[in-house]
């Protein structure tokens, strides 16, 4: 039963592990992958310069910078050699003044297909095949958007906008744990001629996932065995998380040539992470974003994150360090009112690279055949 119980007892240990914790850094993390392949080709550099669909996770002000009717994008990616799905799903409908706009976001993080072993070896030390089951360990999250113009200067140069999501997180690992999770963010975006800023303050009102578990008999047997402790109804705490962007464009909006640049810092504070600039209590990731576009139909991207400074493994005096970051580059092409876009990055830095190629799609429909915006193809 021990050995037919491993796989078990090593799931719920994580669980476990998780749940007692409460208060830690890298709660929920897959929140903080980003979306679409044209903002992870550029680094996660978006909150200033984002313009379509995904605005509702980037920075839901942007979302009334959308021109079109009505968007709809979708992404798909897996990691760790395809055990891990990482799939994303958005709508956008601006209001007919396109003053205001609506959104929706849903995620899904997941592994399928893990063994459970709990029933899989018999007691004899046999196996029983119609015993060996699957389960899944996912985590949702749904983000209903809303963003609205604002006036708050006179020159008519300066334009400003923001938004707000209101944020819903579902886990579960197969039928032994869940947690249900609620939360906020508020985003905030200016333009002015060729500049723009942004700014997304994400899990504002400080986001709890609770956590339930129910465990079987038998689970709890396999648990006191493999040397677990059984877990109980717990929590889990998103401290708020601000990304601060600035972004440029080079050439006047009439040329065919196109070059944006951003540049953005992400706090964090839940505590030291392993980025460039670290605190006790706040950390700072910079990321770069790099997009070059002709005739607003063909993109190259790149980007820059995850840089820090670690020390050199071959030198035994640990004094000599050195700089690692996560770098990564994509194309897009736009068809009249489809976009396909393209990423290659990774969840790794250069050291130990883990990288994955990423696919989004998007339709802009306008009420017009043939009216596209210029905007929406950023």
């Amino acid at each position: 039963m021990k050995s037919g119980g491993f796989m078990l007892g090593a799931v719920l240990l994580g669980i476990s592990l998780q749940a007692t914790a409460q208060s830690r850094i890298y709660v929920n993390e897959y929140l903080n992958i980003g979306v679409g392949a044209r903002g992870l080709a550029m680094g996660g550099a978006q909150t200033a310069s984002v313009s379509d669909v995904t605005s509702g996770y980037w920075n839901p002000a942007a979302l009334v910078r959308i021109e079109d009717q009505f968007q709809v994008g979708a992404m798909h990616a897996e990691y760790f050699s395809g055990n891990a799905k990482y799939d994303f799903l958005s709508v956008a409908m601006p209001a007919k003044d396109h003053k205001r706009c609506f959104g929706f976001s849903f995620l899904r993080f997941a592994t399928d297909d893990i063994p459970y072993t709990i029933d899989y070896i018999q007691p004899d030390g046999s196996f029983d095949e119609s015993k060996l089951k699957s389960i899944s360990a996912g985590d949702y999250a749904g983000l209903l958007s809303y963003a609205q113009q604002l006036r708050i200067f006179k020159n008519q140069e300066i334009q400003t906008s923001i938004g707000a999501n209101a944020k819903i997180i579902y886990r579960n690992i197969g039928s032994m744990a869940n947690a249900w999770g609620g939360g906020a963010d508020l985003g905030f975006q200016m333009r002015y001629r060729r500049w723009s800023f942004g700014l997304a303050a994400k899990d504002v009102t400080t986001t709890y996932t609770t956590w339930s578990f129910n465990l079987t008999d038998k689970e709890k047997q396999v648990f006191g065995e493999t040397g677990n402790e059984i877990p109980v109804k717990s929590y889990e705490v998103m401290n708020p998380r601000f990304n601060f962007g600035a972004g440029y464009e080079f050439f006047k909006p009439k040329s065919k040539f196109q070059l944006l640049t951003e540049v953005n810092a992400d706090l964090t504070t839940d505590g030291k992470r392993s980025v460039l600039i670290k605190g006790k209590n706040l950390s700072v990731d910079p990321r770069f974003g790099l997009e070059a576009s002709y005739n607003r139909m063909i993109f190259f991207r790149l980007g820059v994150c995850n840089i820090q400074k670690v020390l050199d493994d071959k030198d035994t005096a640990n004094k000599r360090g050195y700089t690692l970051f996560q770098p990564s580059f994509g194309v897009g092409l736009k068809f009249g009112a489809f976009v396909a876009d393209y990423a290659y990055t990774s969840l790794q830095t250069q050291s130990n690279p883990l990288y994955s190629h990423i696919i989004s799609v998007r339709l802009d429909i306008s009420k017009k055949r043939g009216q596209q915006s210029d905007a929406a193809a950023q």
